[in-house]
């Protein structure tokens, strides 16, 4: 009977570790949001007829949910960076990967990038935050560690 349960249990515990978001990385913001965490969500996001992976970044000190979405271009890629206190984007292209203002589609879903809760000596400090060759990866690493310091909170 202790066999039973002790499988029964194992099996439950596997079953509700799939049923989560996976976790694609975790580390230290140096911020007082202190540690985050990167999660691969399953749902996409609908975007100009594209299918865009999300992402969800959370912080140990603070309630602060971010969802990234990811548009893979032909040179680089676009991190959309959504939530409600500062919306903006990081881009890779050929020759760095930095912070830029949201693009204007997204305003029809209502997210427009607007300074009044941004620190902006610390956004123009991101408009390059590396100018290596970073996979998709280091770039949300990146954009964990370095978006608490855009808000003014």
């Amino acid at each position: 009977m202790k066999r039973f349960f002790l499988t029964a249990a194992v099996i439950l515990t596997v079953c509700l570790a799939s049923i989560g978001n996976t976790i694609v990385a975790q580390g230290d913001s140096n911020s007082e949001f202190g540690a985050y965490k990167i999660e691969a969500l399953k749902d996409k996001m609908l975007f100009m007829d594209k299918q865009l992976d999300k992402y969800q970044i959370t912080y140990a000190n603070s309630d602060l949910k971010v969802i990234v979405a990811v548009d893979k271009l032909k040179k680089g890629e676009k991190y959309y960076v959504l939530n409600e206190k500062f919306p903006v984007q990081y881009e890779r292209n050929g020759t760095h990967f930095g912070i830029k203002v949201l693009d204007k589609a997204f305003a029809s879903q209502g997210f427009s990038t607007t300074f009044e809760n941004a620190n902006r000596g610390e956004y123009f400090h991101q408009k390059v935050l590396t100018s290596e060759s970073t996979d998709s990866n280091k770039q949300l690493h990146l954009i964990a560690a370095y978006y608490p310091g855009l808000l003014n909170i």
